[in-house]
Order: structure tokens, then C-alpha cells, then sequence
């Protein structure tokens, strides 16, 4: 089995609101598709979410990258040639979100060629995880409005709390009326984006003692080295890295820093095989890890999911799933369903993704 084609497809899909929080706002799915095609027929898929306002790629530089710089490195090898094919992207400094795609897509085909689903593939505990929903910038009335309809509607009792950039109080408002209306029986959790100082960040969590929260998450910006450490030496809640660790290496550093003292990992930004490495590490050294979301669609939604069901301790927490519940409309011919607040792995070999090129046609930009 040959790679004979990379295919990179801008499409976009508007969200029913604008999603804000303290790093930026998005006003509709302006991703990649990746496709990755062999000389016997199958077809490797995933999806590339642009996030500039983190990682300074966009639409337009994924594009550039994987049709002038990682097409023509790759045509030509197995998909099972993995660190050969990784040596050579990365020879390309940055551009995380293309590299992933492309790896998950090489993944989908190796589980395709073998007739396997990808979590078996990578670790088969189980079939399903929970679900954490995200709830963005509002007031709090209106956050409280949305967490109770989601809870309602699917089941869902875990969330996480955009905070940062805008007035404390009233983060610690909303926090607080959602803990109140929603009761003991949900988790909160709270993500900065990196828009408090350390010392805004310690004020918060203060005033939020009582609230029974799972941890924070990136609450103040990376290179404020010292802040970090110090935030972490006297919180009471555990800290986790996002945005902040792209990179094996990276996480090395949060963690032996003590600027962090759990990981949040990121298909859409370490791809499956890079996301092992990162967590087997973080297993290694008896740290915690959740299942971010890079506001991804369905698509990036079940590369998540199929990873983060494949090992025991991504399965423990809630992962972050539901941020395709905000688009008016997705690619796969069979959408994602939430029940009883899971997602259950599709059983089909590789991801088991099959586009809608009817909808992909509608709402791809390059025609």
C-alpha cells in the first residue's frame, strides 16, 4: 500500500453563535479536510482546525504547507513508514494541526487496510468515553441557560468554563450560578485561555474555594515562567497545561518546571502517534490528563474520542466531545450521537468516517 495523494480541502460551516472566549472568537468552522489516498483505493481521512490566535496557522497556511512542502515528501511511502514520514515533516518547524491530520488520516488507513477500528489499534480499553461540554463567554445567566439545555438534551454532567479577559467577578459570577442551578451532581472546570496574570489567577480561584472545581486549565500565558510555578506551588486545585504543550518536549518542561500538574492532549494538535508519546509520559510520571478540544467538528470530535477511548487513563475523565453541537451542519453522512452524556467509538475499521460529499461540495471553498 502506496500514499499516492494528499488532498487538502478548506470548507466552512457557520456556528449557530459566535464562540468566545479569553484567547479569541469563532464565528464558524473554517477547517481542513484532509484526505490521504493509496494505490489500492482506500482513502485515510481527518480534519485540520486552524487556530491562529494559538498556533498561527490558518486555513490558507495548511493549504500551503501540505500541497508544497508535505505532499511531496510523503507520496510514494506506506502509511506504516510513520517515523520515517514524521522524520521528514518534520524537518518543517510549527504547522501542528497539518501534521496531526495527516498522521490520523495514515492511522484511519492502516485500520482500513487491516479492518480494524483505530482504538483497537491503539489501545482497545474500551468503546465509549463521557463528555464534557464548553461553555464559552456569556452572561451568566445565559451560561446557566446553556449547560442546563445540554444536560437536558444529552445527558451531559461534566463541564468546562471559558474564563479570562474580562472582568473577575464576573467569571466567579458565572461559575457560581452554574454550580448553584446545576448542583453537586455536575463537575466544573475552569479554562483561562491564558487571559489572567498569576496573580489575577490566584484571586479567582480564591473566590471560587467553595465551588468544588476539578482543576484549572492554562489560566495564565507560558512564558510567564515564574508566575506559573508560583500559582502552582500554593493552589489547592490541580493545574493543567494546554496551549503551552504542543510538544513532547514541551510537556517535559511544565511538568519538571512545576508550572503544571496534569496535561490536556489534543488529537487535532499531536495527532495519535504524537498524543501517545505525550501520554505515555505523563502515565509514566503518575501525571493526570484530560481530553481536550481544539473546537473541532465531528470529524476531529471522533479522532478524540477513538483515541481517548483506546487507553485507561484518557477514559477517566471526561473528554471534550461536544463542541460539534455549535455547528449548523457537519460532513459525515452518519452524525454524532450523544446519549446518556457519552459518545460510544464507531465500530467500523479505521475511524470510520464517511463524508458527505453533498454537504462537502455545499460548503468547501476552493471550488
Amino acid at each position: 500500500m502506496k500514499i499516492t495523494k494528499i488532498e487538502a480541502i478548506p470548507f466552512s460551516i457557520p456556528y449557530r453563535k459566535p464562540l468566545r472566549f479569553a484567547s479569541g472568537e469563532v464565528l464558524a468552522a473554517e477547517h481542513v479536510l484532509v484526505r490521504v489516498h493509496t494505490d489500492d483505493g482506500l482513502v485515510g481521512t481527518a480534519e485540520a482546525p486552524p487556530r491562529p490566535f494559538t498556533y498561527g496557522e490558518t486555513q490558507a497556511s495548511i493549504i500551503a504547507v501540505i500541497d508544497g512542502i508535505f505532499a511531496p515528501q510523503i507520496v510514494g511511502s506506506s502509511p506504516l513508514e510513520r517515523e520515517s514520514i514524521h522524520t521528514r515533516l518534520n524537518r518543517t518547524v510549527a504547522n501542528p494541526t497539518a501534521k496531526s491530520a495527516i498522521d490520523m488520516a495514515m492511522w484511519d488507513l492502516i485500520g482500513q487496510s487491516v479492518g480494524l477500528p483505530v482504538t483497537e489499534l491503539l489501545g482497545g480499553h474500551g468503546n465509549r468515553m463521557r463528555v464534557s461540554h464548553m461553555v464559552g463567554f456569556a452572561e451568566p445567566s445565559e451560561m446557566v441557560a446553556e449547560a442546563g439545555r445540554v444536560r437536558e438534551l444529552y445527558g451531559i454532567t461534566t463541564f468546562k468554563v471559558k474564563v479570562g479577559r474580562r472582568p473577575i467577578d464576573l467569571d466567579v459570577a458565572a461559575c457560581r450560578a452554574l454550580r448553584e442551578a446545576l448542583g453537586d451532581g455536575i463537575e466544573l472546570y475552569i479554562d483561562g485561555n491564558r487571559g489572567w496574570s498569576a496573580a489575577d489567577s490566584a484571586r479567582a480561584l480564591r473566590a471560587m474555594a467553595d465551588l468544588d472545581l476539578q482543576f484549572a486549565e492554562e489560566l495564565c500565558p507560558a512564558d510567564d515562567v515564574l508566575g506559573r510555578r508560583w500559582l502552582v506551588a500554593q493552589s489547592s486545585i490541580p493545574m493543567f497545561a494546554d496551549e503551552s504543550v504542543t510538544r513532547p518536549g514541551e510537556v517535559t518542561r511544565e511538568l519538571l518546571d512545576g508550572a503544571a500538574t496534569g496535561i490536556s492532549i489534543k488529537t487535532a494538535r499531536t495527532g495519535f502517534t504524537y498524543s501517545q508519546r505525550v501520554l505515555f509520559q505523563c502515565e509514566g510520571l503518575g501525571v493526570d490528563v484530560v481530553m481536550g478540544n481544539q473546537i473541532d467538528g465531528q470529524i476531529g470530535s471522533l479522532c478524540s474520542l477513538a483515541f481517548g477511548a483506546a487507553f485507561e487513563l484518557t477514559s477517566r475523565r471526561a473528554g471534550e466531545l461536544s463542541n460539534f453541537l455549535d455547528m449548523t451542519d457537519d460532513l459525515l453522512t452518519e452524525p454524532l450521537q450523544i446519549r446518556h452524556g457519552s459518545l460510544r467509538v464507531r465500530e467500523a475499521p479505521g475511524l470510520g468516517i464517511d463524508i458527505d460529499e453533498d454537504k462537502l461540495t455545499h460548503y468547501r471553498q476552493d471550488n
